[in-house]
């Protein structure tokens, strides 16, 4: 597929339609920089508006942080959600964000991040303060700080914890960088002191309205696996590696009117947690622009009732790609029940018991390719092909013929792991997207997803859905959810007996 470039902002007008009206719908799409005050905010900024002679508007906190402005300390714009359409896709800018976000720049140069997307130095940077305004070691750092401005924020964290955690090695250089951001320095934030609960940290994450949190819980629910995963109809917990030094999470709806989630935090190594939150992030769709979806899903007249039912439908992701395949594989033409079955006695079986449990229910690790490698899965009810399937796979994990590196192409990814034994077109799509949280990943030949197109029992071929679906692009994994999610309202449930939606 060729290289698309991502979406700039909103055109002026509707930036400002946007900053005078406080729309929700905005936020993190754009920023807002005041000349008067040399502050930049988020579009729900609760501060009276500016005059618009003293306006700029800004693609990314970085290029407003570029151009000499620093964050509101109301809106706070460290709470924005982020842009997926510059965040996903095939675009040289879109990759190297991708790898940006997954911390390459923490241990690598901006050099090797050109490499890694196949440009040049000088072509990347161009490129970078062309679409965003500023050059990636800004982006970078900006995150970076950001993220520091909300540990310091919320929590109560040692100040050497949150430059640790916002990835500075030095204390020294994380204050230097912090008062240049931010023109106040870093304790000066730590005026209203903050209890944390216990040994865990409460953070904030913001999302665009509207966000279905219920129906993604209960995708995850039906395939949650005892001892890693705890999932009710209020939130979400895990345990997380590794098993010397575990953390677990919860993920749950922040109280009031706020477009946000809780994310209550317990990660014992401080380096590791902003990549813990970007995950999290990530697995909960948090950064998805539902009105660019819907724009595109609505042309289709069979999606709008089903937008309209669930306007706020997101992509469930997941915690780790190993895991989704293993699952993946298991859950190839039988029940959800059924998969989940064999996932949990694989993981009872092999997973990595933690020295204690971290959190009530949560004890295990999922086990490692290592430890799968070699496993005898037929003792525990997985048939030969599919426990061969699971061992070739944890093998070419291990020497790196495949691997679940989220800057690459759909397609790359999918030729790539078709070509090991036992995965197919279906279940190469349906990896892509839980594990690479990949936008346009579309499992054509599921069955039920089949069905569900063509409105009724008798499915679509495989060929017709695809034709179908070419109008849903860059979209079709939504259509995917909300087709998937028609089909499980109770009217229409015993229709999906079997089918390929199980992992």
């Amino acid at each position: 597929m060729p290289e698309t470039s991502p979406t700039s902002m909103p055109d002026p007008q509707t930036c400002e339609r946007a900053r005078l009206s406080r729309d929700a719908r905005f936020d993190g799409l754009f920023f807002i920089a005041v000349a008067s005050t040399g502050i930049y905010c988020r579009p729900v900024c609760p501060a009276p508006p500016a005059k618009p002679a003293n306006v700029r508007f800004f693609s990314t906190a970085a290029a407003a942080v570029a151009a000499g402005f620093r964050p509101c300390l109301r809106c706070r714009p460290e709470l924005a959600p982020g842009n997926a359409a510059w965040q996903r896709g095939e675009h040289v800018v879109t990759r190297a964000l991708t790898l940006i976000e997954g911390g390459l720049l923490q241990d690598c140069s901006v050099e090797e991040l050109a490499q890694r997307v196949g440009v040049g130095t000088r072509q990347l940077r161009r490129l970078f303060v062309e679409r965003l305004g500023a050059p990636p070691i800004d982006v970078h750092t900006t995150r970076r700080l950001l993220f520091a401005k909300q540990l310091l924020t919320e929590t109560s964290m040692p100040i050497t914890a949150v430059a640790l955690a916002s990835g500075f090695g030095s204390l020294r250089r994380f204050n230097a960088a912090f008062v240049h951001a931010n023109r106040i320095a870093p304790r000066a934030l730590r005026r209203h002191p903050h209890t944390d609960n216990g040994d865990s940290l409460n953070l904030r994450l913001s999302y665009r309205p509207p966000y279905d949190f219920a129906s993604l819980l209960a995708f995850l629910r039906g395939r949650a696996l005892p001892g890693i995963e705890a999932v009710d109809d209020e939130s979400y917990a895990r345990a997380f590696g590794p098993a010397d030094a575990p953390g677990w999470l919860r993920l749950s709806a922040w109280p009031g009117q706020e477009h946000a989630l809780r994310l209550q935090l317990h990660c014992p190594q401080p380096g590791r947690m902003l990549a813990v939150v970007t995950r999290i992030r990530r697995m909960f769709d948090l950064d998805a622009d539902p009105q660019a979806i819907g724009v595109v899903l609505q042309a289709t007249p069979s999606m709008r009732p089903l937008l309209r039912k669930r306007p706020g439908l997101r992509l469930p992701g997941s915690w780790d790609g190993f895991e989704v395949a293993v699952r993946a594989i298991l859950g190839q033409q039988v029940s959800v029940a059924a998969a989940r079955t064999l996932a949990s006695r694989i993981v009872q079986r092999y997973g990595e018991p933690l020295p204690m449990p971290v959190a009530p229910g949560l004890e295990r690790l999922f086990p490692s390719p290592a430890m799968l490698a070699d496993a005898d899965l037929r003792s525990l009810g997985v048939t030969s092909a599919r426990a061969e399937s699971i061992r070739g796979v944890a093998r070419a994990v291990l020497d790196g013929r495949v691997d679940f590196r989220a800057e690459q192409s759909l397609d790359e990814f999918v030729r790539r792991w078709i070509a090991l034994p036992g995965i197919g077109e279906w279940t190469a799509h349906y990896m892509a997207m839980r594990a690479l949280s990949h936008p346009d990943a579309f499992p054509a030949a599921d069955l039920i997803l089949r069905r569900a197109a063509a409105g009724g029992e008798e499915a679509l071929g495989t060929r017709a859905l695809t034709t179908l679906a070419e109008a849903w692009r860059p979209w079709r994994a939504y259509a995917v959810m909300h087709l998937w999610r028609s089909m499980s309202e109770p009217a229409r449930a015993t229709r999906a007996i079997r089918t390929g939606v199980t992992a």
